[in-house]
């Protein structure tokens, strides 16, 4: 049964979320302050930004129902699937965007290759955030539905008004600041729920005793070849060599922070400080799916249930409300960063590229907003197709149809100065073609990532080979080897300020 002091903090934290947010709006007078956050992030608000994006409702929601179903093997998208990758991004990806002085990785694309390629690039990406929206608009409602009682639909509507309102009002500042605080209720409440969750079980060795019976692969960490979603084979080659430096050195809603980093090193520092903390994750999604399944005796009829369940059934009052609390913030998060990378997008790379290259920065500010609302409206009737896949899954699905396309195509965009315009356009199509088709036999989705990276790779250096490159004066600062002099990327920055947006 919910208590009074359990629903008075969740409301409290939802409004005080609410009115911070729009407190930044007096900060946003640009479109660069709506995109970027005028490019005066530090380090330490990017490092927490980041985490706090990454771990929202994908993780704590889809993470631990995974784990539910799966066991400690979801913990290799951390151990495996972040740390290394997050290093590279570190010193070598964030780098060479900071320094081309752009507003999105498909920009950078634009710089590098030509814009066809940017083009491709910016509709994958705000096409798959926008679906990434629906997915988060559902988690949000199976965490409320389950926690609160009400339906899954006034949970969508109240998660869109309250990060609709403050993300159109303060844009990435209030995003990254928003995050900050909720980073900080998230790590609080999960370490809560795992010491108390621990306690309920006898420990580590009662887990086991409670689960290894009924389960005995949940605690193998590689599993089996034949496992329909996780075969360790695929893991490696799919998630740890593909997918996750994809995300982590690709990932609009990731590099944005990054891009609006006061200076080089705050932003590859805010990207390192965020690997340290991503240390601990797995400690706060892996170990609530467990509990569940050791603690809930009926089972459950949707494994995206189980955070919740753990939240209402296993903790005490008050801290059973602040602990949801913890995670509608994961929810929020997510919501926040991803709407204001896909907006992003869509204004940069295409409305601004292709429809209005010369308006006024307010105009562009004013369509940023718009394109925020509108983005909540077509994300929310969508959200239901969610249930069919599962939260987790249904992501994993989506990035695997382009991630090692694009991964392998700003790789050798960054490390061969020989990838010429021509061969990068031909391993992102190609590359993308070979995930849809892959998909359609059926094969799991970690083989199509790696499989497709592949291809992608084979064409472009095909394709280069038999192609002019692009002069070398034109590649200085955006590929590994040609240094950018200081006076370059100080005309970079001042003609990006002068543009607006």
């Amino acid at each position: 049964m919910l208590h009074g002091i359990d629903l008075f903090i969740v409301i409290a934290f939802i409004v005080g979320i609410f009115a911070v947010g729009v407190y930044f709006r007096k900060y946003v007078r640009t479109s660069e302050d709506f995109f970027l956050a005028g490019r005066n992030l530090t380090w330490w608000i990017i490092g927490m930004s980041i985490i706090g994006t990454n771990i929202g409702s994908y993780d704590y929601v889809g993470g631990a129902g995974a784990a539910y179903g799966v066991g400690i093997a979801q913990a290799n998208y951390e151990w495996i699937g972040a740390i290394p990758a997050m290093v590279i991004s570190a010193l070598i990806f964030v780098p060479y965007y900071w320094k081309a002085g752009v507003y999105t990785v498909p920009e950078y694309l634009g710089k590098r290759y030509s814009q066809p390629v940017r083009t491709i690039e910016a509709l994958l990406w705000g096409c798959f955030l926008i679906a990434c929206l629906s997915i988060f608009f559902w988690a949000s409602g199976v965490m409320i539905e389950t926690y609160l009682g009400w339906s899954i639909w006034t949970g969508i509507i109240v998660t869109a008004v309250v990060v609709g309102f403050y993300t159109v009002s303060g844009g990435l500042t209030a995003v990254a600041m928003t995050d900050v605080i909720q980073l900080v209720i998230m790590l609080v409440g999960g370490i809560a729920i795992a010491i108390i969750g621990f306690d309920l079980v006898d420990g580590w060795g009662g887990l086991i005793a409670k689960i290894q019976p009924a389960h005995p692969d949940h605690f193998k960490l590689f599993l089996p070849l034949d496992n329909p979603d996780y075969p360790w084979l695929g893991m490696i080659f799919g998630l740890a060599l593909v997918l996750s430096p994809a995300w982590w050195c690709c990932h609009q809603a990731i590099i944005q922070r990054t891009l609006g980093a006061k200076s080089e090193w705050d932003a590859k520092a805010g990207m390192l400080s965020a690997a340290f903390l991503k240390t601990l994750v797995p400690l706060l999604y892996v170990l609530p799916g467990l509990f569940v399944l050791a603690l809930c005796t009926t089972g459950l009829d949707n494994k995206d249930q189980a955070l919740p369940w753990a939240v209402k059934n296993l903790l005490p009052v008050g801290l059973s409300g602040l602990i949801f609390a913890a995670f509608i913030a994961a929810v929020y998060s997510s919501i926040d960063s991803t709407l204001n990378s896909a907006v992003t997008i869509w204004s940069r790379d295409i409305y601004q590229n292709f429809f209005k290259k010369d308006a006024s920065d307010k105009h562009y500010l004013n369509f940023g907003r718009w394109l925020t609302v509108i983005f909540i409206l077509i994300a929310v009737p969508l959200a239901p197709i969610t249930e069919n896949f599962g939260i987790y899954k249904a992501m994993q699905v989506a990035l695997s149809y382009f991630q090692g396309a694009t991964l392998a195509t700003i790789l050798l965009g960054i490390m061969w100065a020989r990838s010429t315009p021509w061969g990068g356009l031909a391993g992102l199509v190609l590359g993308v073609v070979c995930s849809i088709l892959l998909t359609a036999t059926g094969m799991n989705f970690l083989y199509v990532a790696w499989w497709s990276f592949v291809v992608a790779i084979i064409f472009n250096v095909l394709v280069s080979l038999f192609t002019k490159p692009k002069p070398i004066e034109e590649l200085t600062g955006l590929v590994y080897g040609l240094v950018m002099k200081n006076e370059n990327i100080q005309n970079n920055l001042s003609d990006r300020a002068e543009g607006g947006a």
